[in-house]
């Protein structure tokens, strides 16, 4: 598979049994009482995050056994390869430890550090986006598209936490924040599949991993909408901590221009 080629059929498939075998382990874990343990990072581990990653690595071991996996919870195997998949098994683990529905499961598949399918799962709300290089991005299936919006003043903003600003940043933050038309917080990955289907125009985050955002690049950019990091620049396995996903590149531009001003 050439870098502009279409993802194959059989990757697409694999990304959609994963689904299949991640959704029932989250919901049985949903709003029952589990152990939360800290990490490094002081984000909540549960035993759910960890079961469901180890079920995802199996499946994929099994399928393409040459392809490297990067996980949240248990690290990389075979980074090196041309294909790696990069997991996030619970994206928002503290709105699931705290009972709500709006954690998700992220798949990614790189090709040479670049992502070319991406999965947003929301196994509560029953919502799944798949992007692919080639393909149209689809929520259950059906074709969605990012809207247009020329101004800032008019998009809707949002983002997972304010607390995630700090310094320089935190004033950046208020002013695109302030300039918006709406600003509204939470979400973590749905916000952007709301980006992908037109009703969110803009999100600016910072102190995510790249399991957090290689898979809503090709969600995303299938969508007509694009992500970058702040400086403007594509993500791949090598970018740093900071994004921006807009519908418009109109609002993407307006808000780099005040990160970087």
């Amino acid at each position: 598979m050439s870098a502009a080629a279409a993802v194959p059929a059989e990757f697409l498939s694999l990304a959609r049994n994963l689904v299949d075998i991640s959704r029932p382990i989250l919901r049985g874990y949903y709003r029952t009482r589990l152990d939360i343990i800290s990490k490094g990072d002081e984000s909540p581990v549960t035993k759910a995050d960890r079961e469901c990653e180890a079920a995802l690595r199996a499946a994929i071991n099994k399928a393409f056994p040459a392809h490297g996996i990067i996980g949240e919870e248990f690290g990389s195997e075979r980074a090196d390869a041309e294909f790696v998949w990069v997991l996030d098994p619970l994206d928002g683990t503290r709105a699931f430890v705290t009972g709500r529905p709006t954690f998700g499961t992220l798949i990614a598949l790189t090709q040479g550090g670049k992502p070319v399918l991406g999965v947003i799962d929301m196994p509560i709300l029953s919502d799944l986006w798949i992007g692919a290089t080639g393909h149209a991005t689809t929520l259950n299936g059906a074709p969605v598209k990012a809207r247009p919006c020329a101004e800032l003043k008019d998009a809707y903003f949002s983002a997972a936490l304010p607390q995630m600003f700090q310094g320089a940043d935190r004033a950046r933050h208020e002013k695109i924040a302030g300039s918006a038309k709406s600003a509204t917080y939470g979400g973590d990955c749905y916000q952007y599949g709301m980006v992908a289907t037109g009703f969110i125009d803009l999100v600016v985050e910072k102190t995510l991993g790249i399991y957090d955002y290689l898979s809503l690049v090709p969600v995303l950019e299938g969508a007509g909408a694009i992500i970058t990091d702040w400086a403007g620049k594509p993500l791949d396995t090598k970018s740093g901590d900071a994004v921006v996903a807009a519908g418009d590149k109109r609002i993407l531009d307006q808000a780099l221009a005040i990160l970087n001003g």
